[in-house]
C-alpha cells in the first residue's frame, strides 16, 4: 500500500463508491424467472468451478 495518505483516502473512496453502485445494481436487477432443469447434475455448478466429473472421470476445460 502507498504511504501517501492521500492516495489512499481516494483509493478508498472509490473502492467505496463502486461497491456502491454494485450493489445497487444488485438490488435494481430483477432475479431471473428460469424453469427449473430437469436431469441436470447434483452438487456445485461444473461450470462456475471449473470442471467435470461423471462416474468417477474428471476432465478440466
Amino acid at each position: 500500500m502507498s504511504n501517501d495518505p492521500e492516495k489512499t483516502a481516494r483509493l478508498r473512496a472509490a473502492a467505496e463508491r463502486a461497491l456502491a453502485e454494485a450493489d445497487q445494481r444488485r438490488k435494481d436487477t430483477p432475479p431471473l424467472d428460469l424453469p427449473e432443469e430437469l436431469g441436470g447434475r447434483d452438487g456445485p455448478e461444473p461450470i462456475r468451478f471449473g470442471d467435470w466429473e461423471k462416474k468417477g472421470i474428471v476432465s478440466d476445460f
